[in-house]
């Protein structure tokens, strides 16, 4: 694995680009990549594991919904574990950890937070790879963005809160 890695990354972890903003090299978003799919990994678990624990008939629809997460979190794994394939990087076997609740309220609390840290993450990544000519990366990574803005506002609205805004003080400027 570290050969590999080895090869994809640059001499260098940053350099500036052309109008001066720093970017990432390969080897960096190799790694970021794959902090990307353990949360991915995470995220597969917490809605496998969640959505059996949730009881009651009020929490019958919202169990459904992280049933239908799941799937769409596998489905990001495997494109993002493509994309560090493709960089020339080998994938992480190991999810992130997750957090577990015997109340309802709190793994759905606990979902939405790692949505909310998913999407800053997946938001930055896009600036990364465009940064570094890595367009068509950038784009599989937008269409997991708004998928995982739905789970965002699904949780939010199970939770009845409106959806948090994630924007960074960078994003805002």
């Amino acid at each position: 694995m570290a050969d590999r890695q080895s090869r994809a990354a640059t001499s260098d972890d940053k350099k500036t680009s052309g109008n001066g903003t720093t970017q990432i090299s390969r080897g960096r978003l190799i790694e970021l990549l794959n902090e990307d799919l353990a949360r991915e990994y995470q995220a597969i678990i917490a809605y496998v594991v969640y959505s059996q624990k949730l009881k009651g008939a009020e929490y019958m629809a919202i169990a459904a919904e992280l049933e239908k997460h799941a799937a769409e979190e596998l489905q990001h794994a495997l494109l993002i574990s493509k994309q560090i394939d493709y960089l020339g990087g080998d994938q992480t076997v190991t999810p992130r950890p997750v957090k577990t609740s015997d109340d309802a309220k709190q793994m759905l609390r606990f979902d939405l937070e790692n949505e909310n840290e998913t999407i800053r993450n997946y938001r930055e990544r896009v600036r990364q790879c465009e940064a570094l000519g890595e367009f068509a990366i950038a784009e599989h990574i937008r269409a997991i963005l708004v998928n995982e803005q739905e789970h965002q506002t699904d949780l939010a609205t199970a939770l009845g809160e409106d959806v948090p805004d994630v924007t960074t003080p960078d994003e805002q400027a």
